[in-house]
Order: C-alpha cells, then sequence, then structure tokens
C-alpha cells in the first residue's frame, strides 16, 4: 500500500455513496517535472496519441487522459494505466506539438518507483529489480552461469584487439527458447571467420529496460558496471541480438560520455554478407513474414537490414504485414512490459499472430528476444493447429550456411 505521505494518494472524496472530483496536487506537478515530465506542458489535447496507440486496438487506453492528468496534479500513481504504455514510440512521432509521452510516462514511473508504489500487474517489477541489484539479470538466474549457453562451442572470452564483442542480453543468456538464439549467433560468426568474444560473467543486463519503468539509479548502476567492462578489456565494436541493448549502448550510454560502435546482429550479418565472408548454400521454401521490433525499427530506424538479409537467402518469399515497417504492431513487451501481467485478450502479440497468419505465412522472423518471448507465448494458445513458427533472424541465416 502507498504511504500516507505519497502523492497520487487519497485524492477523490465520497459522499452519499458518490465520488467527486479529485483535489489536485501541486507536489505531483512539481514531482513530475523534476522527474523529468515537463513534456505536458506543449499538449493541446488533439488526441492523435490515442488514435495509434496499440492499447486503443484491444481496450479502452488514453495516454492524452494521462497527460492532462499530470498537467493538473491529478495522477493517481497507483494506477494500473501508469505501467500500460510500452514505450512503442508510436505517439511521438505523430504528436504535432512534440510531446515525448515516453518522457512523460517514465517520468511518472520514476515518482511511482521512488516511493515503492506498483500497480498490481507491475508487482513483478519488485523482484526483477532485486535480481538486476544482485545478479545484474531480470530473470532472476546466477551470474555464474551467465556465459552458460556457450558451453561446447568454440566461443572465447573477449580480449582487447579482438574484431567484435558479441553481446548476448540477458534473455539469450538465460532462457532455454532463446539460447538457440545465441548459438545461432555465435555459429554464424564463426563460420564468417569473425574474431569476437564475449563477456561471460562480466556482461551485465544493459539497463534499457528497467530505467522504462522508473529505476533510474538502477539503470546507471548497471550502465556504469558495462561501461568499465568494456573499456578495461579495450571494447571498439559491440555487436548485439536485442534492440534494447543497442538503444541503451547506442543512445543511452552516450550519457555518459563513451562512445563504441554498436551494430545489431541483423546488420552485421548484412555486412558480413556483402563482404563475401558469410556464404549462403542452402535455399529456403518457406513463406516468411518479418516484424520490425519497436527498438529496432521506430527507435532506430533500422529496417532495411534485416530484410535484405532475408531476400538474399534463395527460395525465400517475403510477404509484409497489415502494419509494417514504421507502422509495425508493438509485441506487447516494450517498457518493462514483458515483466508485467497481461490480461489475455488483451494481448497485442495475439494481434500480431494473426495478422501473420492472415498473409499465410509459415514463418514470423523478427529480431528481438522479447518480440519472441511474446509472440511464443500467444503461438502457444492458437486455436487450431499451431502451425506458424517463431524465429529470429540468425536462426534462419544458421539454416542456409
Amino acid at each position: 500500500m502507498p504511504s500516507p505521505g505519497c502523492p497520487g494518494t487519497a485524492k477523490r472524496k465520497e459522499v452519499s455513496g458518490i465520488v467527486e472530483t479529485r483535489t489536485p496536487s501541486a507536489e505531483i506537478v512539481q514531482e513530475v517535472k523534476e522527474a523529468g515530465g515537463y513534456a505536458y506542458r506543449l499538449c493541446y489535447q488533439c488526441g492523435k496519441c490515442d488514435a495509434v496507440c496499440p492499447w486503443n486496438r484491444v481496450r479502452s487506453f488514453s495516454i492524452r487522459k494521462t497527460i492532462r492528468e499530470a498537467a493538473f496534479g491529478l495522477t493517481e500513481i497507483e494506477s494500473d494505466d501508469l505501467w500500460r504504455c510500452t514505450t512503442c514510440g508510436r505517439c511521438p512521432e505523430k504528436c504535432p506539438r512534440g510531446v515525448d509521452q515516453i518522457e512523460l510516462g517514465v517520468a511518472l514511473r520514476r515518482l511511482a518507483s521512488n516511493y515503492d508504489v506498483f500497480a498490481a500487474s507491475a508487482n513483478a517489477i519488485r523482484t526483477v529489480k532485486g535480481s538486476l541489484a544482485a545478479e545484474g539479470n531480470p530473470l532472476s538466474e546466477d551470474r555464474a552461469k551467465r556465459g552458460g549457453w556457450a558451453d561446447g562451442l568454440p566461443v572465447k572470452p573477449f580480449a582487447e584487439g579482438m574484431e567484435i564483442l558479441f553481446f548476448g542480453c540477458c534473455y539469450l543468456s538465460y532462457d532455454p527458447r532463446l539460447k538457440k538464439v545465441a548459438r545461432a549467433s555465435a555459429d554464424i560468426l564463426n563460420k564468417a571467420g569473425v574474431d569476437f568474444g564475449t563477456l561471460g560473467t562480466r556482461e551485465s543486463c544493459c539497463g534499457e529496460s528497467i530505467r522504462k519503468t522508473g529505476a533510474e539509479k538502477l539503470f546507471k548502476d548497471l550502465a556504469r558496471e558495462n561501461i568499465k567492462a568494456f573499456i578495461d578489456r579495450g571494447v571498439k565494436k559491440i555487436v548485439v541480438s536485442s534492440p534494447h541493448c543497442y538503444e541503451a549502448f547506442k543512445n543511452e550510454y552516450a550519457e555518459f560520455m563513451v562512445n563504441f560502435e554498436v551494430l545489431h546482429m541483423s546488420q552485421y550479418v548484412l555486412g558480413l554478407i556483402k563482404e563475401g565472408r558469410l556464404k549462403i548454400t542452402g535455399g529456403y521454401r518457406k513463406k516468411v513474414t518479418y516484424h520490425d521490433p519497436c527498438y529496432l525499427g521506430r527507435h532506430n530506424g533500422v529496417y532495411d537490414d534485416p530484410r535484405e538479409v532475408l531476400r538474399s537467402i534463395p527460395d525465400l518469399t517475403l510477404s509484409e504485414m497489415a502494419d509494417s515497417r514504421r507502422n509495425s504492431l508493438c509485441c506487447g513487451g516494450g517498457g518493462g512490459r514483458v515483466w508485467m501481467e497481461t490480461r489475455k485478450g488483451e494481448r497485442f502479440s495475439d494481434l500480431r499472430l494473426k495478422q501473420a497468419l492472415d498473409i499465410k505465412a509459415e514463418v514470423l522472423v523478427t529480431a528481438c528476444p522479447y518480440c519472441i518471448t511474446m509472440f511464443e507465448d500467444s503461438r502457444a494458445n492458437l486455436e487450431g493447429e499451431n502451425r506458424l513458427e517463431i524465429r529470429d533472424i540468425t536462426e534462419v541465416v544458421q539454416e542456409v550456411i
């Protein structure tokens, strides 16, 4: 329960069973400003954000209302709505006034996090934060087992002078399904003759998603751990599998006055193919559709590279879904939602699988561990024959080299 001094509580009064207007809180307005959420001052309530928000495909939700409440100090920080935003990036790019709705939402979560107030659907964030602080990953796994995904593979610890650092991320390190993606990536790099290494137990979560839940200090602690590990080992070039790591290392770590060359695996693989270092020797006789992850596509503009990789594979038929590229439908896992509870019937990933099936795709390919996690959960609940395959782009490439 929120503490008595927590802003956002007890702002309604009830008279004869009728709930009346909430009392504005100047404290909330000031705290939202201090937390970095002053973007609301530009909003003129046009509603274009609500029109593109994926939540309104599955239920009623208004980010416009959240902005208005923040402007007048009416935010209820224990509200479930505070934790709905997936930070997909659809609303900021449509706003005619340049309001950064993500910045405001994270500021409100930062306020809630400071008071240790979480809606029931977001309670798992407490456990995630504890695991990140203790073990450097959100999955309550032992840090000593971080490099276990590479057992039996010719994968070396990174040493100064190596061509790249391969940074697999937490999910590829521990999740049984996603370890296959890590191993496929390592196989591709080895077959292309890339001199690469990993950090093993010195690798910590990039911190991007926990930052979006409002845990700013924890993000900075994780970032400093990784930056120290990179600098101590002379890392210059980092290849990542997760768009969330890509966002963190390329854009957010710049706040610490460091600059590493960062490539997503799909970009790096395309370069290897074009340079002739990676040879495609087989075909892939399946109808494929590609899902643009929010943090690779909308947030960082990487749309063509993954498609070029897929088009370079003989016999592969590539088709687009109803929502693609800049209009790609979010999987629902960003902004920390991958750790939160989402009710059945409200999962964006269910809609995305339907879009793939509507064009009769046999394989839904993506390039993000969160997307794969969300899609695999939805696939398990598909009615009828569970025929749609969910693959990372590296798993497809591995089959044809």
